[in-house]
């Protein structure tokens, strides 16, 4: 997309406004079945908490992809987008025995991640297809909040409780088909992914009639100039490899499952702002905006970074600006960042905005949350449309008229 297409974007469905570009979305997942050619049967389910609307689901849904789930809602979104339920894997935390019970009953994957709902299950349904998720004690991710496989973590079944684990399903008879993990998100270091490969295939050694071993995801993307990724070509070389060994090994040909959610959409997404006012003070210049952390909260809760253009004034004169929301909080998406000359009216837009930013949006202040549009052969299509007052209002009750005050 140039910045001409996202102004008449912009002019069209007004601001705030989040877009994705199609294209991008495609170009990562051929490129991540590329990097694992040279294994037989590879599966990516997408992470679909990244973001979940239908019109993206249905995009990846032709392109082959499964999903990768964590609640029953987004399993019902997953079937509502047409995926088929053997295509849905459902990875809950912390749920309880009813959901993943009202979930089997649709169909789709369970995988469990702890030892007490584990039992229950089994003792109450041995015959159900089950993937257990082991925590390997692995420190990954680019932020506490997504680290998820540390020996703190609430993820996952400890990889030291396997002979406890193994006596469970040696005593519900259960049907143990998968073994799965996830370590965190922006994995950098190539071996420490492997490393924790490795410790997937001891825990995949106890048990006889597996189908499938997911690796989880945490691909890094870049999110400025000379930012370091995740190495998708060299892990697949080295990992493609290594799983193909384990599988003769293993004596079946297993099928690898990874389930990416940023690496798939992160880079497709751009939010695009309107400037509402400049501010001078003695030593910074605010460019208000009509967005906050409602809207894109991932700067204040992640620390992170997206690059911001100004596409009224791409080749402006570089000044320093600090980017602030309309929230009654400090709301700050960058503290004295060079952005070309911004004006009152300007359209600024947020770069790797696809993954965990309109997912993750409120309606605090009750502010509205702002419209979706994805961009497919040269053109805009509106996905989700700018909410309303009604939309504000729709579940909320007002007192009854008897009570009294």
């Amino acid at each position: 997309m140039q910045p001409k297409d996202l102004l008449q974007l912009s002019e069209q469905f007004g601001t705030p406004l989040y877009v994705y570009d199609a294209e991008k979305i495609k170009s990562q997942y051929n490129r991540l079945t590329k990097a694992f050619s040279k294994v037989e049967k590879l599966r990516i389910n997408y992470a679909m908490k990244a973001l979940s609307n239908v019109a993206i689901l249905q995009l990846l849904e032709g392109m082959g992809s499964g999903l990768d789930t964590v609640s029953i809602q987004e399993v019902q979104l997953g079937l509502h987008a047409g995926y088929a339920p053997e295509r849905i894997f459902y990875t809950p935390n912390g749920v309880s025995l009813e959901e993943i019970e009202e979930v089997n009953a649709l169909g789709v994957q369970i995988n469990i991640d702890n030892l007490s709902i584990l039992e229950q299950f089994g003792a109450k349904h041995p015959d159900v297809p089950v993937c257990i998720r082991i925590n390997p004690h692995v420190m990954a991710g680019g932020n506490a909040n997504i680290s998820v496989g540390h020996i703190d973590s609430k993820f996952g079944i400890s990889v030291h409780q396997l002979p406890h684990l193994v006596r469970i399903v040696e005593n519900t008879k259960m049907n143990i088909v998968g073994i799965h993990m996830h370590t965190g998100s922006d994995i950098l270091d190539i071996e420490v992914f492997l490393y924790a490969a490795e410790i997937l295939f001891d825990a995949a050694r106890h048990f006889k009639n597996l189908e499938f071993l997911d690796f989880g995801s945490g691909f890094k993307v870049p999110y400025k100039k000379d930012d370091i990724e995740t190495d998708i070509e060299e892990l697949g070389k080295k990992l493609s490899k290594r799983f193909n060994e384990f599988c003769e090994e293993y004596g079946k040909n297993l099928t690898l499952i990874f389930e990416p959610g940023k690496f798939l959409v992160s880079e497709a997404g751009q939010f695009l702002v309107k400037v509402n006012v400049i501010k001078q003070t003695t030593s910074t210049v605010f460019a208000g905006i009509d967005s906050g952390f409602n809207h894109l909260i991932r700067p204040m809760f992640y620390g992170s970074q997206h690059h911001i253009e100004n596409i009224s004034n791409p080749k402006g004169k570089e000044r320093f600006y600090s980017v602030v929301g309309y929230i009654c909080e400090t709301d700050t998406f960058a503290n004295n960042r060079r952005i070309a000359e911004i004006k009152e009216g300007d359209i600024l837009s947020f770069k790797n905005a696809g993954a965990y930013c309109f997912s993750m949006a409120s309606n605090y202040n009750s502010r509205y949350k702002p419209a979706e549009v994805l961009w497919m052969n040269g053109q805009g299509h509106l996905i989700r449309a700018h909410e309303t007052f009604e939309d504000l209002i729709k579940n909320q009750i007002g007192l009854p008229q008897t009570a009294s005050i």
